[in-house]
């Protein structure tokens, strides 16, 4: 994605904690700059008191909506108008859209159809039609793993299984390797990133993606440097019949 990408982040006070706010904003500072953070919520009720010091924090303006009639979420209508109201100002080039609520799928439908480069962070519990409709998604529990204990072994019933991860990449590498058989690495990723909404390394415990396939025992790894760029490049064993 490009570093000057302009995002709106929306978040939905009533499915997220104000726990992960820190790992929201630090994730999406490396994809672009953040124009837009605004976040929904009905702020009369106190269990949303404990994002009072987060807002101030981190300037995030906090948009007040009641909850007129039982059973009607409110919250989702203001956010799905005030991402419309953005996308026709054409003033940002992507939406973060913070919820773990499947009600935003159509939303975040309409803003790629626009063009609109749409990042999804939710919890685990958010369903799969959400999580496909993203350019990508983020677990939450994985971004704040390293502080929030106890959570990554519970993600394995959510994420896109590793098993479905390595057949892509021995695919991908095949179709793109050169006549000597390499494969760039930063290519895989990137097809990987759009074939698997939820692909992110960290879901399998790396930090990055050349571990996570030097561990596999299925490919060589080599690294050239370019104009003082690493390039890695990856390659299938011959000896591997699998």
């Amino acid at each position: 994605m490009n570093e000057d990408k302009r995002f709106a982040v929306l978040i939905d006070a009533d499915n997220v904690s104000d726990k992960y706010i820190k790992y929201i904003f630090d994730e999406l500072a490396k994809s672009g700059t953040i124009t837009y953070k605004r976040i929904y919520g009905d702020w009369t009720r106190p269990d949303l008191g404990s994002w009072k010091k987060v807002l101030l924090e981190y300037s995030i303006t906090p948009i007040q909506q009641y909850g007129y009639t039982t059973g009607k979420n409110a919250t989702d209508s203001a956010m799905i108008i005030d991402a419309m109201d953005i996308l026709y100002k054409d003033n940002v080039e992507g939406f973060c859209i913070v919820s773990s609520d499947s009600d935003f799928t159509r939303l975040v439908s309409r803003l790629r159809e626009a063009g609109k480069y749409v990042v999804g962070m939710g919890e685990k519990k958010t369903p799969s039609p959400f999580i496909a409709s993203c350019n990508q998604f983020k677990y939450l529990e994985i971004l704040g793993q390293d502080e929030i204990q106890g959570k990554q072994k519970d993600m394995t019933d959510s994420i896109t299984p590793l098993e479905n991860v390595i057949k892509a990449i021995e695919v991908i590498a095949e179709d793109i390797s050169d006549d000597d058989g390499w494969s760039p690495l930063s290519d895989i990723g990137n097809i990987l990133s759009k074939r698997f909404s939820d692909f992110d390394v960290r879901n399998y415990g790396f930090s990055k993606l050349t571990p996570l396939v030097s561990s596999l025992k299925k490919f060589d790894v080599k690294s050239i440097k370019k104009n003082n760029i690493k390039l890695i490049y990856i390659k299938k064993r011959q000896n591997d019949n699998k």
